[in-house]
């Protein structure tokens, strides 16, 4: 911890991870820095699509839980339409046990983990810096920890993130519940999920099968905390699932960024959930904190070995570039569909319950094989249709 490292990472979720491990691969000394020991528990549906699991590192095992080929939609608990697939459409993970496999990966490049300590302060000037070729990590327990770079990949609420500046145009509250279930629900639930359209302008809720329990949620816009504790519990109830006891139940707030929120400051820079990057409409952050940190940890390497003002900030531009040319414009579209589907649910769920288009576009964005930026870019009708049904 008194040496100085070429890259600091902290926090140990996977975008984190995902940087660690990009750096470590480049045989430079990176330090993972996390306060919680691994497993811990994580507010997540944990739904594995297509991105995420291309953006994974090779030869990377998942931990499914369950893999998903049939989608139950419902708006606000009427209409229940099933649609399935010959294929899967994803997978579903326990965030803990993925998580830590994802530090194991990192560890095993030569990443260096250290957990039970949280970050107070960052410096890049003053007495903390001995070289202006430094970033000073202050810990809470008085301790300083110098790097050349440093990746901010520590969560929604990232003290990271506050010393980059990074700004906020959407907040949301998620809450979640993990339901123990007897095997004969189990059963009935396997390879299928539930997602149903909410009462709250922009809600929906899931139910996400893994194995003997259900991880069962809803997610709205922050500052709706009652009307979103009465949905969970409407939603439950419909299901027919009050009668079982959850292990836990949690919330946690979910924070998109704005369009010209920064990416980086000086030798730091930022990376999924820290930086606000999540899709806006449905709120999946796993692949968006996989890419950016994969970036993150790339970019870091090269800002670390930069002697220069000139050339560390070359380096951050280049990163900035690298995340809004590609997530950043799947973000502006998530944008458009979230607008349509606050005014208009019920197109979304009439489009994608009896139009097979409408269906077989959601399966590949799901599959990895198309996104919804480049459904709107390639097709002028879908493009217009947002568009019109966010007017």
């Amino acid at each position: 911890m008194s040496e100085v490292w070429d890259v600091v990472v902290v926090g140990a979720g996977p975008a984190g991870a995902s940087a660690a491990y990009a750096a470590a691969r480049t045989g430079r000394r990176v330090l993972l820095l996390d306060k919680a020991e691994p497993p811990r528990y994580k507010t997540c549906g944990g739904g594995i699509i297509g991105p995420s699991r291309d953006a994974l590192p090779e030869g990377f095992s998942v931990p499914f839980k369950d893999r998903v080929s049939a989608v139950t939609f419902a708006l606000n608990g009427r209409q229940e339409y099933t649609r399935r697939s010959r294929t899967m459409l994803f997978g579903l993970v326990s965030r803990d046990e993925f998580d830590q496999r994802l530090v194991e990966a990192a560890v095993k490049e030569g990443a260096v983990l250290v957990t039970g300590v949280t970050v107070s302060s960052v410096a890049q000037h003053g007495d903390q810096v001995p070289d202006r070729r430094m970033v000073a990590l202050l810990l809470q327990d008085g301790r300083r920890v110098l790097a050349r770079a440093v990746v901010g990949a520590d969560g929604s609420a990232s003290r990271i993130g506050g010393h980059v500046g990074v700004a906020f145009d959407q907040v949301d509250l998620g809450l979640e519940a993990e339901i123990p279930v007897p095997p004969e629900v189990a059963e009935a639930w396997r390879g299928r999920i539930h997602l149903d359209w909410g009462p709250i302008p922009g809600s929906y809720g899931w139910v996400f099968p893994k194995g003997d329990s259900l991880t069962v949620g809803v997610i709205a816009a922050r500052g709706k905390g009652a009307e979103t504790r009465t949905y969970l519990r409407d939603y439950i109830a419909r299901l027919g699932l009050a009668g079982f006891r959850p292990t836990i139940e949690s919330g946690h707030l979910t924070r998109c960024r704005s369009e010209d929120s920064p990416l980086s400051r000086g030798r730091v820079l930022v990376a999924g959930d820290a930086a606000g990057l999540l899709e806006p409409w449905t709120r999946e952050g796993i692949s968006y904190a996989l890419r950016s940190g994969t970036l993150a940890g790339e970019w870091a390497v090269r800002v670390a070995e930069a002697t220069d003002a000139v050339d560390v900030r070359r380096q951050a531009l280049n990163y900035a570039f690298a995340v809004k040319a590609g997530l950043g414009v799947e973000m502006r579209t998530g944008r458009m569909l979230l607008t349509a589907f606050e005014r208009r649910p019920w197109l979304f769920h009439l489009a994608i319950t009896r139009f097979r288009p409408a269906w077989k576009a959601f399966a590949r964005v799901t599959q990895g094989q198309t996104s919804f930026a480049a459904l709107t870019r390639d097709y002028g009708v879908a493009r217009h249709m947002v568009e019109f049904l966010g007017k």
